[in-house]
């Protein structure tokens, strides 16, 4: 099996290391090695990184073209590799660029697809692999299996776990030098704006603090930022808040916003649709603040309180506070 490997702040992204830490558990289930396909120059560092994360093989697929990500000329590159190798799994991360990869990825392969899976994992019965992901708004799950070779799956964010790099493992190093004509490329990026980001991402934070409709406006937000900051979290939201601009769409949680797994998820003031469940029901400890004590998201929230946020939330930002001095 194989993982599309990607590149972020100069390492291997987190959805990568991840991929490589459950595929680790895939490929000794299945008996065979762990390789990873890295595209670019300057990748040799994170080949190591990848070796130390679990992979057994590590593809350097080399052209100064393949360093940002380009559609058609990472389309090529892949194909070919997995031509060559034929791998009954292809893992690629639930990210933008694998949202746009995988699918032309599995049409030239004549593959079959599994998107935003929450688990990939060997059936030694069935001898394939199988994969589930949520269906109908996150209000149930498909499990899916492929007849086709290889087997492809998105993997959602934090389905997976990291493994802790071990810089004693050894493993092979393959450079692969790939010609990338002037007139693959369909497109190309004119430029790229990087997002200030301030405090801790989201997806990586430990404890999270989000809100909804509920929270009345922009000021309602400043207090949950508050809280994060005590918490040493991050702020998130439903996707109400942010349509209505009151915060900006890169904190949302849920299907169609980021997927976070913290150890505390404290929900204030929106409603627990499955939509926005999706995206955070996997948290170790979720507690609840709403004034509708018949709100959905009590039947998820492992604790709960009833009653109006700005008559909760200042003194409980007030005890932390004491108890942080």
């Amino acid at each position: 099996m194989i993982v599309i490997g990607e590149r972020r702040d100069g390492g291997l992204s987190a959805s990568t290391t991840e991929m490589l830490g459950g595929g680790r558990t895939i490929a000794d289930q299945m008996g065979g090695p762990l390789e990873i396909a890295l595209l670019g120059e300057g990748m040799e560092p994170l080949a190591q990184e990848s070796i130390a994360s679990g992979a057994d093989r590590v593809y350097l697929l080399q052209n100064p073209k393949l360093t940002q990500y380009q559609p058609e000329s990472w389309l090529k590159a892949i194909t070919e590799l997995i031509c060559r190798i034929g791998p009954e799994l292809v893992l690629i991360g639930q990210t933008s660029m694998g949202r746009d990869l995988a699918p032309r990825l599995a049409c030239r392969l004549g593959a079959g697809l599994a998107m935003d899976c929450t688990k990939v994992e060997w059936d030694p019965d069935a001898g394939r692999v199988r994969m589930s992901r949520p269906v109908f708004g996150g209000k149930a799950v498909a499990i899916e299996v492929s007849s086709l070779k290889p087997a492809m799956a998105t993997v959602r964010a934090k389905a997976m776990k990291a493994r802790k790099p071990d810089a004693s493992r050894r493993g092979e190093v393959v450079t692969v030098s790939v010609e990338i004509d002037d007139s693959v490329p369909k497109s190309r990026t004119a430029a790229r704006v990087r997002e200030k980001a301030e405090g801790v991402p989201l997806e990586d934070a430990r404890v999270v603090v989000s809100g909804g409709r509920g929270i009345g406006g922009p000021e309602g937000f400043e207090l949950l930022d508050a809280l994060a900051g005590v918490l040493g979290g991050a702020t998130g939201a439903s996707r109400p808040p942010c349509d209505a601009g009151w915060v900006p769409s890169s904190r949302q949680v849920g299907l169609t916003g980021k997927m976070v797994r913290p150890d505390l998820y404290l929900a204030v003031a929106l409603s627990g649709s499955s939509q926005h469940m999706a995206g955070c029901q996997d948290s170790k400890t979720i507690i609840a603040i709403n004034k509708d004590p018949d709100a959905n998201i009590f039947s998820y929230a492992h604790y709960g309180v009833v009653g109006d946020y700005r008559k909760v939330v200042p003194p409980l930002l007030m005890r932390l506070k004491e108890k942080m001095k």
